[in-house]
């Protein structure tokens, strides 16, 4: 029997897809053949030039507040008449930066601003998703968690709260929406070499900066971190989007519910 990652025809919309991860996402599934809307906080280079208007579709909106995740979906109805596929990839550590106070140093504000960024991004853009999935007879969705909802870390306390409770989340919405043709999986990647890292004053730099090294040190300590991340080197965007696509394919079609780890080997435990 065939497997088989074609998405053609299919309309996907990706949050957060502006850099990184999300770009990549939105890369793979234009190659697999979906049309997608991209939505970010702002317009991306990583984007441009990506296909014509037929096939992509990028919505400026802030998907932190109640209404941007519904501006996507309804962005993806009128422009392509439907969604069959949602990945909820937005997210953030709040405050662009590591808690090197520790938990003391994390105020009501960031805790919200992590709950906005993580989950309820992704609360506000399924519930508005499911009723156009079910209309169109099931769809897949696939969130976007990390390794550090497993990994809990000082660090990034509030980040690793909100990625945990987002992996419930998926875990509940498959066991509610299968029956209406609906999976829904996570994706949990270990450190990914994307702007978020490596970007001039992101965690990269930061880190660096607290470890009195350069950027190369830093990520060098923080794969060797946490029992070492064992395949040596971080994963990439074009890595986990890879997944991501496979998920939200003909080739999964009996997964839902599923958490899937990929991290280099990072994560020990059963």
């Amino acid at each position: 029997m065939s497997v088989s990652f074609d998405l053609t025809d299919k309309v996907a919309v990706v949050t957060g897809a502006g850099k990184g991860i999300g770009a990549a996402v939105t890369r793979e599934l234009l190659d697999a053949g979906a049309r997608v809307v991209a939505g970010s906080r702002r317009a991306s280079s990583d984007l441009a030039g990506l296909a014509s208007d037929k096939v992509l579709a990028t919505v400026d909106v802030d998907l932190s507040t109640a209404a941007g995740p519904g501006r996507l979906v309804a962005a993806a109805i009128e422009r392509f008449g439907g969604l069959d596929v949602l990945v909820n990839n937005m997210g953030a550590l709040a405050g662009g930066g590591p808690r090197l106070g520790g938990f003391l140093s994390v105020s009501d504000a960031d805790w919200m601003s992590s709950f906005e960024l993580n989950l309820l991004s992704a609360v506000r853009a399924t519930r508005v998703a499911v009723p156009a999935l079910i209309e169109r007879g099931g769809g897949a969705i696939v969130n976007v968690g990390s390794v550090n909802a497993l990994l809990p870390d000082p660090g990034v306390v509030d980040y690793s709260a909100t990625k945990a409770a987002l992996t419930n989340l998926g875990k509940s919405l498959s066991a509610e929406f299968a029956s209406q043709g609906i999976r829904v999986n996570t994706v949990s990647p270990g450190p990914v070499a994307t702007p978020l890292w490596t970007a001039p004053g992101a965690l990269g730099e930061q880190l660096a900066t607290a470890m009195g090294t350069d950027m190369d040190g830093a990520m060098s300590a923080m794969a060797d971190g946490l029992g070492g991340i064992k395949l040596g080197r971080f994963g990439t965007a074009e890595e986990i989007a890879h997944l991501v696509v496979f998920l939200a394919s003909p080739a999964a079609s009996w997964m839902t519910g599923s958490d899937v780890v990929i991290d280099g080997g990072l994560v020990k435990t059963l």
